[in-house]
């Protein structure tokens, strides 16, 4: 019994924004995905772009966002927060059944737009983004001593498809420092 009570681990519930969230240096946490979201859509909003879009709400679709980090990221998880805000503030829809490449996010509404299309006998007709959104996200290391520094830099474009022009455009820093162990790292 004594065995098994010293194995167990406790584990509880945190904000995600809170103080006592884990900060790693080799990895994009989540307090970072939330703060570089946070910021790249105040800014989106505060530039007034969205409200000189051509229809509303407007259309945008997800173009190709780059991973130049040194770990395999999901970068949904900052497409999805920024999404999840411009849908619910009523100025932007997403379509997703177009996608960079194949890759669209719901393949089964887009068959399904397809086959209505075919029992209609008529073009398939598709709704074409006035945005696309396009980015990449770098990792840079610096190293001083035992500190060692990393800076993962979040940049977006909001791009119009009629006339391929950026409309807006950020660029978000986050960096964390720690101190290496004297054995190992």
């Amino acid at each position: 019994m004594l065995f098994f009570s010293g194995c167990a681990s406790s584990a509880s519930y945190i904000d995600p924004k809170g103080t006592e969230t884990i900060v790693s240096l080799n990895q994009i946490d989540t307090q970072d995905w939330n703060t570089a979201a946070e910021e790249m859509i105040n800014s989106l909003f505060s530039s007034g772009v969205l409200e000189r879009s051509p229809k509303l709400p407007a259309v945008m679709a997800v173009s190709k966002i780059r991973n130049d980090t040194m770990t395999h990221i999901d970068t949904d998880l900052l497409v999805k927060k920024m999404r999840v805000s411009l849908s619910q503030s009523g100025k932007v829809v997403t379509t997703t059944t177009l996608g960079y490449g194949n890759n669209v996010e719901d393949p089964v509404a887009s068959e399904a737009a397809q086959m209505q299309a075919m029992l209609n006998n008529q073009k398939q007709s598709v709704t074409l983004p006035d945005y696309t959104l396009s980015g990449k996200i770098i990792e840079s290391q610096a190293q001083a001593g035992r500190t060692k520094q990393v800076t993962y830099t979040f940049q977006l474009s909001l791009t119009t498809v009629r006339d391929g022009l950026a409309v807006w455009e950020d660029e978000r820093q986050i960096s964390k420092q720690g101190k290496r162990a004297a054995v190992g790292w």
